[in-house]
């Protein structure tokens, strides 16, 4: 069965392409380079090139394929280990990077005789805003006003029309994916490393955590169940606070945490992307759980041990 991945080389897009190739799914991942991608992903796996707003070159393969994922839009956080400011030029390409993607797979399975039966979206948990409170979000909370929330919202909406088309849709809220390949735990553990990790800011902030292999077996468990559809939570059913996250780092590197990043400092040198480090969500993934899904590492102490030692 055919698969479309867009955004396939990113870091859950290399996992997941890797995972679903090793199934037996014949994989096509959709980029910009893909001479150069080809051979960073796994043996096996196509690489069609595509502008990441057209079905020039690719729409064809949409023609009966079991399911396009969509991953592709411009980092949130930047392409280096520390987040990069935003301005109006860089928000604009954060936002419009994604309707252009959505915009074309909707294309893709309109222009399809036989339609896919399935469009995975990404999401984020920032659907539900930067918070500070302790409430608890969960898939029927309300979407947040701010400019990450309005962002997701549009990031959803945009392969919304494929289910006026009989395709079913899941749209997966990821919340912040655990690997020591990538995203912020490379650094996070460098700091314990050299003694100097600590709490950010308050440290009271919620961190809606998930564990690469959870993260990757759930896209792969809602892809394959065949009454999965809307929103889903991926983050593990126990998340922390950034000053606890920070404390178990510690005890599995076995360094201390004590050294705090002030907020002050923080939104002085990131500006209003330090919102992304400063505040955060309880999210729980109340309909992954309700569906069936079992976590590998639902405990932060045993996820991390994993993913460091």
């Amino acid at each position: 069965m055919r698969i479309i991945i867009t955004g396939g080389s990113g870091l859950i897009g290399s996992r997941l392409t890797a995972e679903l190739n090793k199934a037996g799914y014949e994989v096509i991942v959709l980029s910009r380079n893909p001479e150069k991608k080809a051979s960073e992903l796994a043996a096996g796996t196509e690489c069609v090139g595509w502008d990441c707003k057209t079905t020039e070159g690719w729409g064809h393969l949409a023609d009966g394929a079991f399911a396009i994922i969509n991953l592709a839009g411009e980092s949130i956080a930047g392409e280096g280990t520390i987040p990069s400011r935003w301005n109006d030029e860089r928000k604009q390409r954060i936002v419009e990077s994604r309707i252009q993607a959505g915009l074309a797979v909707v294309d893709a399975v309109q222009a399809a005789t036989e339609k896919p039966k399935l469009v995975i979206q990404a999401s984020a948990v920032g659907y539900y805003g930067q918070v500070q409170e302790d409430t608890v979000f969960t898939e029927e909370s309300e979407p947040a006003n701010d400019f990450l929330g309005k962002t997701v919202q549009l990031w959803e909406d945009s392969t919304e029309p494929v289910e006026e088309m009989g395709v079913r849709r899941v749209i997966v809220r990821t919340g912040l994916a655990l690997s020591m390949d990538g995203g912020p735990l490379p650094l996070l553990a460098f700091q314990h490393k050299v003694f100097a990790g600590g709490r950010l800011g308050s440290g009271d902030q919620w961190m809606p955590w998930i564990h690469m292999d959870d993260e990757i077996a759930a896209i792969r468990f809602l892809l394959e169940k065949e009454d999965a559809s809307g929103p889903y939570n991926l983050s593990a059913p126990n998340p922390v606070t950034n000053k606890e996250f920070s404390k178990v780092l510690g005890r599995v590197m076995n360094r201390p945490s004590l050294i705090p990043a002030p907020a002050f400092a923080m939104r002085a040198a990131l500006g209003e992307i330090s919102t992304l480090v400063l505040d955060g969500q309880r999210a729980v993934p109340h309909r992954l759980l309700e569906a069936g899904y079992k976590f590998k590492y639902p405990d932060l102490f045993y996820a991390l041990r994993n993913l460091v030692k």
